[in-house]
């Protein structure tokens, strides 16, 4: 089936909306949220094989705390993703933006890394989504809009 006779392709042109390419933005966000994912559970499944096969959280967050270096940036990323999880959170209410619940879990159970950079991601999507919604209402005549947005 060709794309401009599938059914949800029809129902969107009917309503005036066409389906609108991710910005180079939000793929190095979504590139950085995977990156955040797997690079530090890396680095976590190294540890759980030196701890014979469990995730001992005591011997985390003493060997996170081991040398001058490593506390520093231990230190570092728990001030510094408190206050970004916070402005995430007032963010996210203040765009009405969906997924923080996904955006949260993802800090807590693979990283901030990914959740951070997912938060980002959805966030852009949310602008561009506002934005489109402006130029809709501003100019009601679908084919203007269309030929405003590009």
């Amino acid at each position: 089936m060709s794309r401009s006779t599938h059914p949800l392709s029809v129902a969107n042109s009917q309503a005036g909306m066409q389906r609108r390419r991710p910005s180079s933005a939000e793929l190095i966000y979504l590139a950085l949220a995977m990156a955040g994912a797997v690079m530090p559970w890396l680095a976590n499944l190294d540890f759980i094989r030196e701890t014979n096969g469990a995730f001992d959280i005591g011997r985390f967050v003493a060997m996170a705390s081991a040398n001058p270096a490593a506390a520093s940036l231990s230190r570092d990323l728990a001030i510094g993703a408190t206050a970004v999880v916070i402005w995430m959170v007032r963010e996210s209410k203040r765009l009405q933006m969906r997924g923080l619940g996904w955006v949260l879990l993802s800090c807590i159970t693979l990283a901030f890394a990914c959740g951070a950079p997912l938060f980002l991601y959805l966030r852009e999507r949310r602008l561009a989504e506002l934005d489109r919604d402006a130029i809709a209402e501003a100019n009601p005549n679908p084919a203007d809009a269309q030929t405003e947005a590009t």
